[in-house]
């Protein structure tokens, strides 16, 4: 039986609880595995918007869980051509389609379910692995468990969706397409998968947030009160691009800055009920995109406006300027897509886009992390304040009575310990640091 899940034996420092045992080598193993699994979701992502780009999604007119072999003879082409006939997609869209031009989109849909089951195969053999070799604690084993879980759910979930555009459109007039809400869970539930991995990795060869010194400690916890919610909206902004794609938005209204020849197109309430119109109305969507967008690059550069001259780590410097430049191509981006009629390979560039961003956020919230306690500690400021505690305890609950007197009669149980405890003043000392 494999080795148990080292949560009781997991290595820590002080106040750190490390994701990984069995030492450096095992955190970088299960580090470059994790990123290496990330990078794979990435390329998925992509893959697919190539996929939807080339309309090539609705080519597979079934699915199963385990997968199946393509056509390999002329008889078996032949058969999977007839059934892509009989689909809606054909009738109305591609009705004189030859066999080659169906064995291209074929294959798009084909490499794209294959890809994402080798991803499957490629998460659970290291996973099993690592925890045969105890490398994994529970906190990790759960956490991992769950993303695997996800990943495995993201195959019925694009089915759900292929589904959707397998069915007769409402009107005559009316081009097959997935549903946009089905198409937006696929997407929302990739870049969960992502991110979570991505976090996961991170946190694996990162367990400490780069802190040499007690300013830049008290610096990123002011640009982290920004990076939050800037986040937010990257990721919402992202998110809407799915509704974008779901209802074909982007080819229309192809002008900008304007959408056709005025700011705010007609009709854009013209659904019943309201709500309806931010999630399927062509002009609402593709509005609600270019605002998110614009709130996504004021929000980014105010970010930097207010942290430029802050005391902080040169990461964290570093990390800013790239989200500033990344949202400068972004826009480019979308901006370019919607002008040339989405093209496959900007469309595919301005969602690999999406995913950058939010990637570089991820990484600038992983490195604004409350620091731990024993790295804290380690502080030369804050070695010498425990010092002057050690020396005079009584001094320092006269400090906590000045300094801090609303958190010290809130916590007034615990200052009792603190006047014995210089571990427990520790505790308190971060937290006085954290609030100022």
């Amino acid at each position: 039986m494999m080795s148990t899940l080292a949560a009781t034996s997991s290595e820590s420092k002080e106040g750190l609880k490390l994701l990984v045992t069995g030492g450096p080598q095992a955190r970088k193993w299960v580090g470059t595995w994790l990123f290496g699994s990330a990078a794979w979701v990435f390329s998925m992502v992509v893959l697919g918007g190539v996929t939807r780009l080339t309309r090539s999604g609705l080519s597979m007119t079934d699915w199963k869980f385990t997968g199946e072999f393509p056509p390999l003879s002329d008889e078996a082409w032949a058969k999977e051509f007839e059934k892509y006939k009989q689909s809606p997609e054909y009738k109305r869209v591609n009705k004189g389609m030859n066999l080659e031009d169906f064995k291209f989109i074929y294959w798009m849909e084909y490499a794209h379910r294959m890809w994402g089951r080798g991803l499957g195969i490629m998460f659970a053999l290291p996973f099993s692995y690592f925890l045969r070799k105890g490398y994994i604690t529970l906190r990790l084993g759960v956490q991992l468990s769950g993303l695997f879980a996800l990943g495995a759910g993201q195959g019925f979930i694009g089915w759900w969706m292929v589904k959707s555009g397998l069915e007769e459109p409402p009107s005559e007039y009316s081009q097959p397409r997935v549903s946009p809400y089905r198409l937006a869970a696929h997407l929302t539930s990739a870049f969960a998968i992502y991110c979570g991995l991505f976090w996961t990795a991170l946190s694996v060869v990162m367990p400490e947030p780069p802190a040499e010194s007690l300013a830049w400690v008290r610096g990123a916890a002011k640009v982290k009160k920004l990076a939050l919610p800037v986040s937010f909206v990257v990721g919402i902004t992202a998110i809407s691009g799915a509704f974008v794609a779901g209802n074909d938005a982007g080819r229309a209204f192809n002008t900008f800055p304007k959408m056709g020849d005025t700011w705010i197109p007609d009709g854009i309430f013209e659904m019943k009920p309201l709500i309806r119109n931010f999630f399927e109305n062509t002009a609402t969507v593709q509005l609600d995109h270019r605002l998110l967008a614009t709130t996504t690059l004021l929000a980014i550069g105010t970010m930097w406006w207010f942290t430029r001259k802050l005391d902080i780590h040169p990461a964290v410097k570093a990390l800013i300027g790239s989200t500033v430049a990344m949202i400068a191509v972004q826009v480019t981006l979308g901006v370019s897509t919607l002008l040339s009629y989405v093209p496959v390979s900007l469309g595919s560039a301005h969602q690999a886009g999406a995913l950058t961003l939010l990637t570089l956020m991820l990484l600038l919230n992983h490195t604004l992390r409350r620091p731990s306690p024993s790295l804290l500690k380690s502080l030369p400021q804050v070695a010498s304040q425990i010092s002057a505690i050690h020396q005079n305890h009584s001094l320092f609950l006269s400090h906590l009575l000045k300094e801090g007197e609303r958190f010290f009669y809130l916590r007034d149980n615990y200052a009792i310990k603190f006047s014995s405890n210089p571990w427990s003043i520790m505790l308190y000392y971060q937290s006085l640091v954290w609030k100022k």
